[in-house]
């Protein structure tokens, strides 16, 4: 058993450390790169020599960025909702990279908000985040793809552990399940090119980055916008209990993006990169169990933790 342990051990450790060669001559194209898991990506890759370029949805935060790095770094502007946008930014990587192809796209522009029960939202809060989340990152992958391929390169997705168990109402954790889906039927068909698809589930990452004062502003104005039918079936109980939730859930979320960060960056430069990648404990010793459990018994676990509203039975 000891003998099967450690050849086990030494096995994952080989395939950690089989980096692939000549990385100072590959490009990895990053979108989302203003702040967050983008921006330390970015500045990771340039310090490990390989050729950014970095995707930003706002001039300052391009601005930013470059003065922070090198020129092994170049940025452009980049609104993964919008079509024609896309397509400007896929010639340009394509003029970037050249024959060579594109070694690694990984998407990681997201965004979290509007969340929140369910019935208080509306058909467009959903729209707006899976937009960004989904959406567009199906039509970065598809403009994108041709150069992958040519390189036959990597695509990393950025989805969470709310793409396996969904612990709060609106379009993010919809996006990440589909995220999810998307990954799965592309790595197949790129199989057969020599592509490798990875998929980077976090734990609370997203949340604990938005901070708890954002979080209750927000959650007060979609509280204020409900009719007043809707606020007595929930009552002011819930609402102020379903906010402090969200308040805890961020406090004991884990501050360490690098985690995330350097999950994909292996999933990058290794030769034998993971399928999925589970930064954070919170991941692997809550979320993970809970997807696989019967769905009876994580339900029972998760509406513990809700609050019953006043108009419960």
């Amino acid at each position: 058993m000891a003998a099967l342990t450690d050849f086990s051990f030494m096995y994952r450790w080989f395939k950690n450390c089989n980096l692939v060669r000549n990385l100072s001559e590959k490009y990895v194209f990053i979108t989302g790169c203003d702040s967050g898991f983008g921006n330390l990506l970015a500045k990771q890759l340039v310090d490990r020599g390989m050729r950014v370029l970095a995707a930003c949805l706002t001039e300052e935060g391009a601005q930013k960025l470059q003065q922070d790095t090198s020129y092994q770094l170049q940025t452009i502007i980049l609104d993964v909702t919008n079509t024609e946008n896309v397509k400007a930014v896929a010639q340009w990587v394509r003029d970037q990279v050249g024959e060579q192809g594109l070694w690694a796209l990984v998407n990681n522009a997201g965004l979290g908000l509007p969340s929140g029960p369910n019935e208080w939202l509306t058909k467009e809060d959903f729209v707006k985040v899976i937009n960004v989340n989904l959406v567009g990152l199906i039509d970065v992958t598809l403009h994108l793809l041709p150069l992958i391929k040519k390189a036959r390169g990597r695509v990393v997705n950025m989805s969470s552990s709310g793409g396996r168990v969904a612990l709060i109402g609106g379009g993010y954790c919809v996006s990440k399940f589909g995220v999810e889906a998307f990954s799965d039927s592309i790595r197949r068909e790129l199989h057969f090119f020599g592509v490798k698809v990875s998929i980077i589930e976090p734990g609370n990452y997203r949340t604990s980055i938005l901070g708890t004062e954002g979080m209750e502003s927000r959650m007060q104005k979609l509280w204020d916008r409900l009719p007043q039918e809707t606020r007595d079936s929930y009552g002011e109980e819930y609402f102020h209990a379903y906010t402090d939730n969200l308040k805890t859930f961020a406090r004991q979320s884990e501050p360490r993006i690098s985690d995330v960060t350097n999950s994909i960056e292996h999933a990058i430069v290794s030769r034998s990169p993971r399928i999925r990648y589970n930064p954070g404990l919170d991941v692997k010793l809550l979320y993970l169990p809970l997807a696989k459990l019967p769905t009876c018994v994580t339900d029972f676990f998760l509406t513990r933790y809700l609050p019953r509203p006043a108009d419960s039975i």
